[in-house]
């Protein structure tokens, strides 16, 4: 379970694209930053299997730039072992279809040597076995179910973003102090859903409070009135919504019932905070809170946006980022591209050796010495993963909904899992 100190928490505060971005330098040596690297069949080949389309198509954008910045970083420093990096782009869909299952055939197929995705828990458990099976590296930047700290197959698996066990202790603790004592729970029925209502309810019960009703619902689902009914019935006095973009409609239905976000409020999570001002009518929102995992994205925004210009959110940008820099290191540290290496050394790229932040530091420090021994931090957070390619601490974000339904941050609480 996370160890989280109660005053610490108070404080208030479809088709594959190829890119080879490879800006580099001219006439300098390759192994040092700034060097020139170079096309090749033998280069380190990146997949990603990220939301295109379906429920989480909106953090999409920030993912697929997180990774494309790590790639032109990368580039521009002199690639892996001298050779320029190949990102192949691929969707993921989500768990209503089997857009993952193909793009990880056809990522396969191309001999990718890491994958970056998914972002949904339910939708990287329809690939996980197949990239197990070949021996490729998965690192998710956005899955957060406790399924996967223990999985059978998951010896090639990693993640930057935390276990939901502590996305739910910040949540819950956040309504504790919110002065709420009864909650309604409506989580999707898939891993993410159920595991992160489970980690709201433990740790609810467990700071004084009751959940007088859990719902799990089907995802597919359009039409919420008996899930309204049940929660009008029950006397929360704040509801939870573990939900991806079914809140579209499962807002206005709660709305309806006399449930909005002001009669009795509303507590989202990271599959449902978004940027709602083209979708509801001013105010809709206006006082709900949710949590996400994730530091503060201001010391990379700005390079987000310059790799896609277009960005309005940035969640789990930072975390792609970091998934990207550290599959490039742990090659770079054991001097080979291939799955293998890339797994052996990522634990050890991430944890007990000198402080470094980003790509392009670490990767200096390697190319200086190449038996040195780095420890790797992101923009999300320090990044140091256990033996089952867990991050071990963590920063979780809480925020608030204004009038015209965007919203801004709170606090950050920061928190170590064991």
């Amino acid at each position: 379970m996370a160890r989280f100190p109660r005053a610490l928490l108070a404080v208030a505060t479809a088709g594959v694209t190829a890119f080879s971005l490879a800006a580099c330098g001219e006439d300098e040596d390759p192994s040092s930053s700034g060097g020139e690297c170079t096309e090749s069949d033998e280069a380190l080949k990146i997949g990603t299997i990220l939301p295109q389309t379906g429920s989480l198509a909106f953090l999409g954008p920030p993912e697929f730039a997180g990774v494309h910045l790590a790639q032109q970083e990368i580039n521009e420093f002199g690639g892996v072992l001298g050779s320029c990096v190949t990102v192949l782009d691929q969707d993921s869909g989500d768990t209503s279809t089997d857009i993952a299952s193909q793009s990880a055939d056809a990522l396969i197929n191309q001999g990718v040597h890491a994958v970056i995705g998914a972002a949904s828990s339910g939708v990287s458990f329809q690939f996980i076995d197949k990239l197990y099976e070949e021996g490729i590296v998965q690192v998710s930047p956005a899955n957060t179910s406790p399924d996967f700290t223990d999985y059978e197959r998951g010896d090639y698996y990693f993640r930057t973003a935390p276990s939901d066990i502590l996305q739910g202790r910040v949540l819950a603790d956040t309504i504790i102090q919110d002065g709420h004592e009864k909650i309604a729970i409506l989580a999707l029925q898939d891993a993410y859903g159920e595991g992160l209502a489970a980690s709201v309810e433990e740790n609810f019960t467990e700071f004084g409070g009751e959940v007088v009703l859990k719902t799990i619902y089907d995802p597919t689902a359009t039409e919420f009135s008996a899930e309204v009914s049940a929660v009008a019935d029950s006397g929360a006095d704040a509801i939870v919504l573990v939900t991806f973009n079914e809140i579209v409609n499962l807002g206005p239905a709660l709305a309806e019932g006399g449930l909005s976000a002001q009669d009795v409020p509303w507590y989202l999570v990271d599959g449902n905070l978004a940027d709602y001002s083209e979708t509801f009518p001013a105010g809709f929102m206006e006082g709900a809170k949710g949590t996400f995992p994730g530091a503060d994205p201001a010391e990379i925004r700005d390079r987000l946006l310059e790799v896609d210009p277009e960005l309005t959110d940035f969640t789990y940008g930072p975390e792609s980022y970091d998934a990207t820099s550290l599959v490039a290191l742990a090659a770079i540290a054991g001097d080979s591209i291939d799955s293998e290496t890339i797994k052996d050394n990522l634990v050890d790229v991430s944890s007990g050796g000198t402080k470094c932040t980003g790509f392009t530091e670490c990767a200096e420090l390697l190319a200086e010495d190449n038996t040195a021994d780095i420890d790797y931090d992101g923009y999300s957070g320090p990044i140091e993963f256990s033996p089952e390619g867990d991050v071990t601490a963590a920063t979780i974000g809480v925020y608030q909904y204004l009038p015209d339904n965007t919203y801004e941050n709170l606090t950050y609480s920061f928190g170590e899992l064991s």
